[in-house]
């Protein structure tokens, strides 16, 4: 056995592993280096095996055993002496049928230590283990925009891996995590300079109809680049005025702010409406050439 094999197996096991957390982006993107799975909603399981005992717990490590005894057994029958698993329980104990525990991770198997490994050598041995119900393995996806899918089905979200990443015990910006977006047309309303090495404009500002209302929704800046900077400021700039077309608004920006008359629709991309009515996390789609300003309401989930 070669000597770093043999270090390994001499490891004491772990009474613990601090779960690695994906980081939020706004960013989509696809490329090589990157695997994809589903963003579970469920409880988030870590899995012991040591000696012929199995300790499930949640991600603030809490004991889990008596809520999903199934996982348990089916651990138990593993054909493996020691093994750590990290993964999300979808279900609940008493509906046996819709009870899963999907794994999307192995940390430690009979003696060796798998952090340092990265996430495709971590991937082949956790595949390579005989999973029965209630245990699963996470699927990659292989869509072109695997966000766009979980949009579709109604997913959480999705989150994106490096292949080379080793499992990390923090939140890592190696993981990231991409929620499911909404989306509808707004119109703008104003916009603001731009700052540091950003060019012909910051952010726009945008809104919807209401009524008579022009309601300010937030700033939209992510999502803005290049060219198409330019293109805005040369669109904008007829438009402007003197005034704040916003009729309902809080939290607008009063310096280095233009108001254009709110004619221009653009489509933006967010998570979710906040309770003060503003958009979260936005980033601009574009243009919208075929709807006009005056018909863009607030669209119901």
């Amino acid at each position: 056995m070669p000597r770093e094999e043999q270090t390994q197996v001499q490891q004491a096991f772990p009474s613990w592993i601090e779960p690695m957390a994906a980081t939020l982006t706004r960013e989509r993107f696809v490329g090589p280096d990157w695997i994809f799975e589903r963003k579970l909603d469920g409880i988030r399981l870590l899995a012991f095996k040591h000696e012929g005992k199995v300790q499930l717990f949640s991600r603030n490590r809490l004991p889990q055993n008596g809520s999903y005894p199934s996982v348990v057994a089916a651990i138990e029958a593993l054909d493996v002496d020691e093994v750590i698993l990290d993964g999300e329980a979808l279900g609940m104990w008493g509906k046996q049928q819709e009870l899963g525990y999907h794994l999307f991770d192995i940390m430690w198997l009979d003696g060796r230590d798998l952090t340092s490994r990265t996430l495709d050598q971590r991937r082949a041995l956790l595949s390579g283990l005989s999973l029965s119900p209630p245990l699963y393995l996470v699927q990659r996806l292989e869509d072109v925009t695997p966000w766009e899918r979980a949009s579709r089905e109604g997913w959480e979200g999705v989150v994106a891996k490096r292949r080379d990443s080793h499992y990390e015990q923090r939140r890592s910006p190696l993981w990231l995590k991409m929620k499911g977006e909404a989306s509808q047309e707004l119109v703008v309303g104003g916009f603001t300079e731009p700052r540091g090495k950003r060019v012909a404009l910051g952010a726009l500002l945008v809104g919807y109809f209401e009524g008579n209302d022009f309601v300010f929704a937030g700033k939209v800046g992510t999502g803005l680049a290049g060219a198409m900077l330019s293109e805005l400021r040369a669109t904008l700039s007829p438009l402007e005025t003197s005034e704040s077309p916003f009729t309902r608004a809080s939290g607008l920006p009063r310096q280095a702010v233009h108001w254009v008359r709110p004619e221009l629709v653009v489509q933006v991309a967010f998570m979710e409406w906040t309770v003060h009515g503003k958009l979260r996390h936005p980033r601009f789609v574009g243009q919208r050439h075929d709807k006009p300003a005056r018909d863009v309401t607030r669209e119901s989930a």
